[in-house]
């Protein structure tokens, strides 16, 4: 494949375009300097369009797209549980975590385990996201979205390595979370799109001619077992989404942590102007995840029926990109670099974040001016994607799937994340080594049930599912955290997180539109089941 002239055109527009925003929004006003909490929390002025927006952009990237794709032509609808179980879990922070969390003036992550349990745990768990964000979350999205680009375009894998992390610092390092936040929704506008489109046109040449809808009855019918949203024991692929698992199993836990507790992603709830404007924001966010679907798993089932024959499922989303006439090509082209550079602009926004307010501002002796934090943070920026840049084909060059790095190693420690962050939130007799109990217990329970049998691992434990497997360790790692906070209490003016004013109560109109996409996760499971 590669792109025409005229294509080019748009891609180029795109980048001169998107750039030029971000650095608009980010301009300072007249006589005003920018301080840290402009640079990493946006002025804590985000509106709800860009809250919702921003989260999707920074969630979709080049492993999601054209992965997802790949495991729709491999697996079918089923993968779309991690779209639509995510639409639920949005609810969910928005009601009973944001509240907390806006309440007590929570900027990052490990500031609230400080403010919960103690300095330790800030500070391990700050390391510890740095070092995931950078060498195994930046790595993947840069790695994955230049193999896209390379297989679109043609560009050397290399190049177009460093010409994406290069575009998504500059593109961000001015303004911070602001020109991320406040241009996503023209990222996001073009990603929804750019998958439209290629939906709309492989439907069609499914259909004959007679239409969308009819392409979509077409497809159903020939690949009836594309769509089964449930897999049975006996699916080859049981073991990747092992049946009603999905909907009760571990997939709560990974989508907890990943939208209740992640940085990255939680960030952009914390910028808000509101409380109530933070909640519109996921609301939002929880409506774009139904459609999800429709954008990058949907034309990987199509693709089974167009291209039968490829040796790979992630060529997929390539593939019936490569059906798309003149101009569109680049249009649906501009949408996949949307995709991964407002996902690598997110990424190093949150890494500069933690380390600067996280791991400098506590190690230097005097209180830095709010200038050091910002020049610190971009700084941060820098040698993250230097790093992300240099270790991310030693790291992932030789592996054949990137997305199954991505999850076997942060799912080590997710279950304990989500235990630490939900006996904080929940449970006042939480303590610091209970929290810190969890956390260890989580890695080393995972690599037990990993450990391949080969190398003298037990089979029985390494064939649970990885889904089932997280849902384990999560419950015995709670157990070993609520028994060493028995065994070691801490005193009460430990725990500095307030709950006074803080009320789960929402409005009619977030209790409508929870009431609406929960109606609508009912007709899905119920229709494809």
């Amino acid at each position: 494949m590669r792109l025409s002239t005229i294509d080019l055109i748009v891609v180029i527009a795109y980048a001169i375009g998107i750039f030029a925003l971000a650095q608009w929004v980010s301009r300072d006003k007249g006589g005003h300097a920018k301080n840290s909490t402009d640079y990493f929390l946006a002025s804590k002025n985000l509106p709800w369009w860009a809250i919702g927006a921003s989260l999707i952009a920074a969630n979709i990237s080049a492993e999601q797209i054209v992965g997802m794709s790949g495991s729709g032509y491999a697996i079918g609808l089923a993968i779309a549980s991690y779209e639509w179980m995510a639409a639920a879990t949005l609810l969910i922070v928005g009601k009973f975590f944001l509240p907390i969390f806006l309440r007590n003036e929570i900027y990052t992550m490990p500031q609230f385990l400080e403010q919960r349990f103690g300095p330790t745990i800030r500070t391990v768990m700050a390391v510890f996201w740095l070092v995931l964000y950078i060498f195994v979350n930046l790595t993947s999205i840069i790695w994955l979205g230049s193999i896209a680009v390379t297989q679109v375009a043609g560009v050397n894998q290399d190049v177009a390595l460093i010409a994406l992390g290069a575009f998504a610092l500059l593109y961000q390092l001015r303004g911070g979370l602001k020109a991320v936040a406040l241009t996503d929704i023209v990222q996001v506008t073009l990603l929804v799109l750019g998958g439209l489109v290629i939906a709309y046109l492989t439907l069609s040449k499914i259909g004959g001619g007679a239409g969308v809808v009819a392409g979509f009855i077409a497809l159903t019918r020939r690949v009836p077992d594309h769509f089964d949203m449930i897999l049975s024991p006996t699916n080859p692929h049981y073991r990747e989404l092992p049946g009603i698992g999905v909907l009760v199993g571990g997939m709560w836990i990974a989508n907890l942590s990943y939208w209740g507790f992640n940085q990255y992603i939680i960030q952009r709830a914390l910028a808000a102007r509101s409380l109530a404007e933070a909640q519109k924001g996921v609301i939002f966010a929880g409506f774009l995840k139904l459609l999800m679907p429709v954008i990058i798993v949907l034309p990987g089932i199509a693709a089974v029926v167009l291209a039968p024959a490829l040796t790979k499922p992630d060529q997929a989303y390539p593939t019936m990109m490569a059906l798309l006439p003149t101009g569109l090509l680049g249009l649906v082209f501009a949408a996949l670099i949307a995709a991964i550079i407002a996902s690598t602009a997110s990424k190093i926004n949150s890494i500069a974040t933690i380390f600067t307010l996280d791991i400098y501002a506590k190690a230097v002796r005097q209180v830095p001016s709010e200038a050091r934090l910002v020049l610190i943070g971009r700084i941060a920026a820098i040698v993250a994607i230097l790093l992300a840049m240099a270790t991310a084909r030693p790291l992932l060059g030789n592996l054949d799937q990137a997305f199954q790095y991505i999850q076997e190693f942060s799912g080590f420690i997710t279950p304990g994340i989500t235990v630490i962050f939900l006996l904080g939130l929940f449970w006042p007799r939480a303590t610091e080594a209970g929290a810190l109990a969890g956390a260890v217990a989580s890695v080393l329970l995972s690599l037990v049930f990993w450990w391949p049998a080969a190398w003298g691992g037990i089979a029985a434990l390494n064939a649970v599912p990885f889904l089932n497997r997280m849902l384990i360790v999560f419950f015995l790692a709670l157990g070993l955290a609520a028994i060493v906070s028995f065994a070691r209490p801490a005193a009460a003016t430990r725990n500095r997180i307030t709950m006074q004013g803080v009320s789960f109560r929402t409005t009619a109109g977030f209790n409508l539109a929870a009431a609406v996409i929960i109606l609508i996760l009912v007709v899905l499971y119920t229709v494809w089941w």
